[in-house]
């Protein structure tokens, strides 16, 4: 198995302009895991997959897949000699040519047996055997993201990566797809990257997020130590709801309008902000908490709900996940206290 090594890679488009749209960016992805960019509009993801597929010339930096150097000063390898696959948004399948066809397109150098014998076990792979026959417009949206993934397998390349290849499908359908490309990725032991905006579709499918900021990797670890750990409150944020405070930290706790909490790690001042996710606070009676306030709104989502309540003496409100019936309403009293561990950061 193979993996990716990004070392120092920088891209401006305007270098007059202001700041690298990529700067000086590190990654390092294990041979067969699959890993995600994740990151706001604009920070660099898509510059970054084009970089690593050939598409963009670096400015700066090497890209190394296998130990292979595709991207160096005084160096770039062609795309189509970086064996990496690519599945595009909307699969972009060519609409003249059958199923099997699109398949095999990427196989010119095999016979004519071994061509669609290949093709076969790329279309069973992705659960789409017998449909070899059909053409593009016959398919659904997602039948057509598993066929540009089964063409961009067929070669068996060193690398696949995937540019928000979920976005055109509707809610209902993309975990689905989602789990199906996972398992197809895994079944060939391909090492994989995805570029995502989507924070759900990131920590619920890659073994490594990368969290892109200002064309840098700000934090990159499992989905739930990324969840769990953020680097900082804007990482906290970003991935998921974060509830935010003031804190000093004091003998491995941290005094809050919440309370006192314990803290996951020794802080590196002793004040800043407190980082919990909604999860961690419960709706108490107000005589027995030591915080009260007032709930200002809920919303509702089927398998939860989030509770927004102003704290007494907080400028801003927090907000409280509840699973299951929502016992309070907007303009009720309520207590709010903390479970689990908090983070301090600077």
């Amino acid at each position: 198995m193979t993996g990716l090594q990004i070392t120092g890679v920088s891209k401006a488009y305007d270098r007059e302009a202001g700041a690298p749209v990529l700067d000086g960016l590190d990654l390092t992805v294990p041979g067969g895991a699959f890993a995600a960019v994740l990151g706001p509009s604009g920070c660099g993801k898509t510059t970054l997959l084009r970089i690593v597929a050939g598409f963009l010339r670096a400015d700066a930096g090497t890209v190394t897949v296998g130990g292979r150097i595709l991207t160096a000063p005084g160096t770039h390898v062609p795309p189509e000699h970086r064996r990496v696959g690519i599945v595009p948004q909307e699969g972009a399948l060519f609409p003249h040519l059958t199923v099997a066809r699109n398949v095999a397109f990427g196989l010119p150098g095999l016979d004519r047996t071994a061509r669609r014998r290949r093709t076969e076990e790329m279309l069973d792979l992705v659960g789409l055997g017998g449909y070899g026959d059909r053409m593009p417009h016959e398919l659904s949206g997602g039948q057509q993201q598993r066929v540009a993934l089964a063409r961009a397998l067929a070669p068996e390349p060193e690398l696949v990566l995937l540019d928000e290849p979920f976005n055109a499908l509707d809610s209902a359908l993309r975990a689905g797809v989602r789990t199906d490309v996972r398992a197809a990725l895994r079944a060939t032991g391909a090492t994989a990257l995805l570029v995502t905006h989507d924070q759900q579709e990131a920590l619920s499918t890659a073994d490594l997020v990368a969290v892109v900021r200002g064309g840098r990797v700000a934090q990159c670890d499992t989905p739930q130590e990324l969840y769990r750990s953020p680097a900082d409150p804007w990482v906290a944020g970003f991935v998921g709801d974060a509830v935010l405070l003031p804190g000093t930290a004091d003998d491995g706790c941290a005094e809050t309008p919440l309370g006192r909490l314990p803290l996951s790690r020794t802080p590196g001042a002793p004040a800043g902000t407190v980082v919990l996710r909604p999860e961690q606070l419960r709706l108490t009676a107000p005589e027995s908490a030591a915080a009260r306030g007032t709930v200002s709104q809920v919303d509702f989502y089927g398998h939860d709900a989030m509770v927004t309540v102003d704290v007494d003496g907080l400028d801003e409100p927090v907000e409280v996940r509840v699973s299951g019936p929502v016992a309070v309403r907007p303009g009720d009293r309520t207590g709010v206290r903390v479970t689990g561990e908090a983070s301090l950061h600077t």
